[in-house]
């Protein structure tokens, strides 16, 4: 396993309670995806992971993170980031003034000596052909579509091991979507790097997973294989939208809609 989160709590500002023992792992050269709605603890399980709890006067009070054995749940952002870990936060933050190539240069800073820019500019082209022909266009004047691409590609800059992606989907057209998605798979396959995807949308990040965990309530409620969580019945209502019947909810269905919180049966 590259990835091992053990029973971890987190509190913000030493009063809330987010986390509550949530456990678990990413294998090495794996997708998994990490699902859940609004407010379940998505995005703080990954910065739990990246060191960025600190900025928010958050931290892990119970449990450990380990990657590649390196307990990493104390140390600083910056050294996360040395040791392979790169998250790709939500909302698309780029650096609106800078251009592509400006906002690509950023997130070389851990590049080994004797590794070009010139290779990480093409590692990033080659995945993103788009940003090439935009190269000297400064990032605020790209669309929601280009700007998400930019990001990733700023991320593998630094040619990380374990890549966290915060709902890269969030925002794009259902198209956009389905390209990302595709290169990310991309991604994955010819370098190897190890991806811990959380999103909304569990069409798109079951297309590419192996292996999924729903959340809900900063706990780990359910984990299995992809292809066995798409034949859990509250999954496939509560998160691909098909009832027991097989059959694809309406719109109509949405006001006589009642979580049954069978998680554990």
């Amino acid at each position: 396993m590259l990835l091992n989160i053990n029973n971890i709590e987190v509190i913000y500002k030493q009063t809330i309670l987010v986390l509550k023992g949530i456990s678990l792992h990413v294998e090495q050269g794996s997708i998994f995806c990490l699902l859940g709605s609004n407010g379940a603890g998505k995005t703080t399980t990954l910065k739990a992971i990246s060191g960025l709890l600190k900025a928010e006067e958050g931290e892990v009070t119970e449990g450990s993170v380990l990657f590649n054995d390196i307990r990493i749940d104390k140390k600083m952002p910056e050294e996360i980031v040395k040791l392979g870990v790169m998250q790709v936060m939500e909302g698309r933050e780029v650096f609106e003034t800078l251009n592509i190539k400006e906002n690509l240069i950023v997130g070389a800073h851990t590049r080994k000596k004797g590794q070009s820019l010139e290779e990480g500019f093409e590692l990033v082209f080659n995945y993103f052909p788009v940003l090439r022909n935009r190269a000297k266009v400064r990032a605020g004047y790209l669309s929601g579509g280009e700007q998400q691409m930019l990001v990733i590609g700023r991320a593998l800059m630094s040619e990380p091991r374990l890549l966290l992606l915060d709902e890269p989907s969030l925002g794009l057209a259902p198209v956009m979507a389905e390209k990302l998605f595709q290169i990310i798979k991309r991604i994955n396959k010819e370098r190897g790097t190890s991806i811990l995807l959380v999103e909304q949308n569990a069409y798109l990040a079951f297309g590419i997973a192996t292996y999924g965990y729903i959340m809900e309530n900063g706990m780990i409620v359910l984990d299995d294989s992809v292809e066995k969580l798409k034949k859990n019945e509250n999954v496939a209502e509560f998160y691909l939208g098909i009832s027991s019947s097989g059959k694809r909810k309406s719109f109509m269905d949405v006001k006589h809609y009642k979580r049954k919180k069978r998680w554990f049966s």
